[in-house]
């Protein structure tokens, strides 16, 4: 498994850390024993830069994700971000911490089949406490900057 990172992007200053990723192991049980994954990761991604993680399947790029992420956390070692050290945030504090910070695009998108495009988008806004107001501004600025303004 390899992480490429790219340029930074224009806007922002290559020295802001946004994810700092230091040590992280993750093993699971196997028939024959534990079944080490990830092995002492390191990984620092500065703030506008784009980041791919590559390699064959079965090497952990998606347990590293995972954990990166928030939805896993790791045997051990430490993810940072935005300068909160996640491991230290109780269950309900990381999952309020992922919603207003995190957003994820799975290999398999799950929208919701009875919401159009720009209530698919509002979605996780309203869970989050936002008006309906605010919620649909954003989701269609959001809808217009990857070019889907007609969706709305």
């Amino acid at each position: 498994m390899k992480a490429e990172q790219g340029p930074v992007s224009e806007g922002f200053e290559s020295n802001q850390v946004a994810l700092t990723a230091s040590g992280i192991q993750k093993a699971y049980p196997a028939p024959s024993g534990r079944l080490e994954v990830l092995r002492s990761i390191d990984l620092t991604v500065h703030r506008g830069s784009v980041v791919a993680i590559v390699g064959v399947s079965g090497v952990g790029k998606s347990t590293l994700l995972n954990i990166l992420g928030t939805i896993d956390r790791p045997d051990s070692g430490s993810v940072e971000i935005r300068g909160r050290k996640v491991e230290e945030l109780r269950e309900r504090e990381l999952a309020r911490f992922r919603a207003r910070h995190l957003g994820f695009v799975f290999q398999f998108h799950h929208l919701l089949p009875e919401f159009n495009a720009e209530e698919n988008v509002m979605m996780p806004l309203l869970i989050g406490g936002e008006s309906k107001t605010v919620a649909q501004t954003r989701a269609r600025r959001a809808l217009e900057s990857v070019g889907l303004p007609e969706r709305w």
